[in-house]
């Protein structure tokens, strides 16, 4: 459900006219209060991110993970005169997975991330380079929506915007607003983040993490005292319908500060998606040949310097006797590096990769170690067309909707294959519907079920809420589901901290500046989403891969270009609290 106040507006994201001076509020951006670097203005800075020494051009730098962070810092490593080597267990995207279905062109499924946020500067950075198209996504009650259907206790509320809804909706949706204002200083928060006072956003949070880093999110709420005054049944409106995407009940035994960093940077709301599916990014940073190479001659691109694909799986990480970095992959070629960036989920730096103990400390093993991921499931289904678009006579309303809902298939969300909800280009083309999105418990229910069970049951929930509308007889072709928790080369699809876990965080975030560390640990840069204080955001996985990039450059004797200082230079300045 939308936030009522504090959102920015499409006229925000990149590639939209801005509405013109004095039209509204300066647009709210990711800048993350535990480490508010301005990685949108840095990215974009004229001078370019840096250099390395001109004897340095050509060295080798092991890149593990073809997801968005490894692309990320692989391609600007390139740009940079090195030589990234990308190693790859999968295929090129990570978790920007996106699967299209056979014999329709545009009609795809996205595994993984599939909306992105406007206020993800650094990762629409990336979008708008490779000149990739994106449309509104069809998030509940968002204003490219047609319709929502908002299901719950076995009865099912029609709207086409806020106001349609029961008035207990409102209710809840001003509690949660009030809840954020007294408890966690929203509004002064986000007018810091407008104004990009960096001084001032790490003084409000640096007062909030003491208070809160043992909350749990279900905590925040019912101690608040506008839930409190409210009956449960809110509560469980709230845990059920949720703002922006929906429900986020599943969350509830999380960290409320891994909430409140998505509601401060307007993370959850006024989304985008990948015109052609979000493996397009990745994709295209691997094909891409950027301008201004250092080193390299014109064209030269990622998938040029792999010679097409990348490298295989990585089975072991050692120092080795002369004191590089020793990358072996699973055909058994071992190959020395001066530098390594791990993108992989830190799970498998235990459980898939052989990594030497000693490259971490004691204290760093138990971060990555204890870092805990949550359970994704969705399933898509291709239809023969946008039918939801279809007016019922009797009820002068669409016979489907965007839904959320009690049941087990919680979110459903209905994908056209054109520019908008309403394209009339798309009107009578294939299209896509998200049966079920679900996390973690919700998730797990799907875990031990085939696709054709999945799907059976979930055109059997969604029958009770649309009786009148036969949804098989519109699916073509085959399922495509997902469970990331079984997925061997991620077993999950992202972080999650529990209460009592910034501590973990801010470990693993501030390892990429490394000049207090022992000789035998540097040279070895954690990077991806799980890294991030956003996890489960491509904007994460993109800042820190460009951590792991200012790292390596550091490492191998670089500087940030003069005037634009990288996030390590203001590291001292901004870098995340550290309790006691």
């Amino acid at each position: 459900m939308t936030l009522p106040a504090g959102t920015t507006t499409e006229d925000d994201l990149p590639g939209v006219p801005s509405p013109g001076p004095g039209a509204g509020r300066d647009p709210l951006t990711m800048l993350v209060p535990d480490f508010p670097f301005p990685y949108d203005e840095y990215l974009t800075h004229p001078a370019g991110l840096g250099s390395v020494p001109e004897h340095r051009h050509g060295t080798e730098v092991a890149v593990i993970g073809a997801g968005m962070s490894g692309l990320v810092a692989a391609h600007e490593l390139m740009k940079l005169g090195l030589r990234p080597v990308v190693y790859e267990a999968g295929e090129i995207g990570g978790r920007l997975r996106s699967t299209a279905f056979p014999g329709v062109p545009g009609a795809v499924a996205d595994l993984g991330g599939m909306r992105f946020p406007a206020s993800g500067r650094a990762f629409f950075h990336y979008v708008d380079a490779l000149g990739l198209r994106t449309s509104p996504f069809p998030n509940p009650l968002a204003p490219q929506t047609p319709s929502t259907v908002i299901e719950l206790r076995n009865r099912a509320h029609y709207a086409e915007t806020a106001a349609d809804l029961p008035a207990e909706f409102g209710e809840v949706a001003a509690a949660w607003r009030r809840a954020l204002v007294e408890g966690a200083e929203l509004e002064a928060m986000q007018d810091a983040i407008r104004r990009r006072d960096l001084a001032a956003i790490k003084e409000i949070w640096n007062r909030t993490v003491p208070r809160l880093d043992e909350e749990t999110f279900y905590g925040f709420v019912a101690k608040s005292p506008a839930f409190a005054a409210l009956p449960y049944s809110y509560r469980e409106t709230f845990g059920q319908v949720g703002f922006g995407t929906g429900g986020w009940d599943t969350d509830f035994p999380n960290s409320v500060l891994e909430i409140l960093r998505v509601v401060h940077t307007d993370a959850d709301d006024q989304h985008h998606r990948i015109t052609g599916g979000a493996q397009s990014v990745p994709l295209g940073l691997w094909r891409h040949a950027p301008d201004g190479l250092a080193h390299w001659p014109a064209g030269t691109s990622l998938q040029s310097l792999h010679g097409g694909s990348p490298r295989p799986a990585v089975t072991r990480v050692r120092r080795g006797e002369d004191g590089r970095l020793h990358v072996l992959d699973r055909w058994g070629t071992e190959r020395p590096y001066e530098a390594v960036v791990a993108t992989c989920q830190s799970w498998l730096l235990s459980a898939g990769i052989d990594t030497e103990e000693s490259l971490f400390s004691h204290d760093m093993w138990m971060a990555m170690e204890r870092s805990h991921y949550m359970q994704s499931s969705k399933t898509f289904v291709l239809v023969d067309r946008p039918f939801w678009r279809d007016m019922d006579p009797a009820t002068g309303r669409r016979v489907m909707s965007t839904t959320l809902t009690d049941r087990m298939t919680r979110g459903t969300y209905l994908l056209d294959g054109g520019d908008g909800v309403d394209d009339p280009a798309a009107a009578d083309s294939p299209a896509v519907i998200c049966l079920s999105y679900t996390w973690n418990d919700d998730a797990l229910k799907w875990l031990a079920l085939d696709t054709d069970e999945r799907v059976r049951l979930m055109l059997h929930n969604l029958k009770q809420i649309y009786p009148d509308v036969d949804i098989a007889s519109h699916v073509l072709g085959e399922p495509i589901t997902v469970s990331w928790e079984r997925e061997p080369h991620f077993m999950g699809a992202f972080r999650g901290n529990l209460p009592g876990h910034y501590r973990y965080q801010q470990r693993l975030f501030s390892h990429f500046v490394q000049d207090d560390l022992p000789a035998h640990q540097r040279g070895i840069f954690l990077a991806g989403d799980d890294i991030s204080f956003t996890p489960g955001w491509a904007e994460g996985a993109v800042t820190t891969g460009l951590n792991a990039v200012w790292g390596v450059v550091h490492q191998l004797g670089g500087s940030s270009a003069p005037g634009n200082p990288g996030p390590g230079d203001r590291f001292a300045e901004l870098q995340p609290l550290r309790l006691p």
